[in-house]
């Protein structure tokens, strides 16, 4: 039995029953893909659920307030997703008429999607013979046929895409692409996957040569840049406080965070009082403490962050600030949410 016959005889005996799998229609295709990019399933799904709750068609989507939008993303990292999403939603409902564009080439030309969504949609929803190639791909063929192509350059993309082109199945391609990336997902898994139990077996190249916790191969992300944020949470006498969208254009765009003071190393809390103090002298700050003692470490992807919160009370009322007891409202990136929680404001 050939390779692309076998994923689709495990795929017919073990697929998991996810409500994406059940409709051709695009806007709920898209939506789940966006999610699951760089997201486990069992992550993804309650978010999936949220959106296609909050917003059941392209059209609530795209007349959506964007801050509606990441605060209901909050939590699930990469907000650019979430900004591409809602603009990419507003361009299918306003532009074109509430309809997604059909074929793979037209598809990668909106926003935040890319080689494998397009694919997938494509091929989800009209049934394209287009393959997709996302990790679980990857790691499939590449141990399979015993590929050493470093995956995370683009010739290995287009080596990987064009062998694939080759494996899908012509008459149910929509089945074949959801087979190989279950088949990664469930069989074929980053460590430890269980060889002996495999209905490629006989053929992997990579079980044959004892390759497999070798493939795919990917060269180690660069060095991970520290970062030190002590963030303020002033307080007047109406228990009203200060928050700012963030404008740069990082991963945190457009959400909310506290007045922030950044430095090369977390300041000692003596110097940190005297530069509050001074930088902030206008609202008339008459006290400083901090919420733990213990420096909060937050990972993302090329970054580590080293958060501190401090509690300032002062003497000037904040004329444009938010009730303490209306944070949860706003979008924040998690780590802040998760601190405002705690501390129940």
């Amino acid at each position: 039995m050939e390779f692309s016959e076998l994923i689709l005889q495990w795929y017919n005996q073990n697929k998991r029953d996810l409500p994406w799998r059940d409709t051709a229609n695009p806007y709920i295709i898209w939506l789940s893909e966006i999610i699951l990019q760089q997201t486990r399933v069992a992550q993804g799904l309650p978010y999936f659920n949220k959106f296609l709750e909050a917003f059941p068609t392209v059209y609530d989507l795209a007349s959506a307030d964007e801050e509606v939008v990441l605060k209901l993303w909050q939590g699930l990292g990469y907000y650019s997703r979430a900004r591409n999403l809602h603009q990419t939603a507003q361009k299918i409902a306003f532009e074109h008429d509430g309809k997604f564009p059909d074929t793979y080439a037209e598809l990668k030309k909106l926003k935040g999607i890319g080689d494998y969504t397009a694919a997938a949609i494509a091929s989800f929803s009209f049934n394209e013979v287009v393959p997709v190639v996302d990790g679980n791909v990857f790691r499939v063929l590449a141990r399979y046929f015993d590929m050493s192509t470093d995956i995370s350059t683009g010739s290995a993309k287009k080596e990987f895409f064009e062998l694939s082109q080759k494996l899908i199945s012509v008459s149910v391609p929509a089945l074949y692409n959801q087979a190989i990336m279950e088949f990664g997902a469930l069989q074929c898994v980053p460590k430890n996957p269980n060889c002996l139990d495999c209905i490629l077996n006989e053929k992997c190249l990579a079980l044959q040569k004892r390759k497999v916790s070798e493939l795919p191969v990917k060269r180690k992300k660069g060095d991970v840049k520290n970062r030190y944020f002590q963030y303020l949470i002033f307080e007047d006498a109406q228990q009203q406080t200060l928050i700012q969208k963030r404008t740069q254009k990082d991963i945190w765009h457009n959400l909310y965070e506290f007045p922030l003071i950044e430095s090369e190393n977390m300041l000692d809390f003596e110097v940190l009082k005297e530069l509050v103090f001074k930088k902030f002298e206008t609202l008339k700050p008459k006290s400083l403490h901090s919420y733990e003692n213990n420096v909060i470490v937050h990972k993302l992807s090329h970054q580590k962050l080293h958060i501190q919160f401090y509690h300032c009370t002062i003497s000037e009322h904040i004329s444009e600030g938010v009730p303490l007891n209306s944070l949860i409202n706003f979008p924040f990136p998690i780590v802040i949410y998760n601190f405002i929680e705690k501390y129940s404001f």
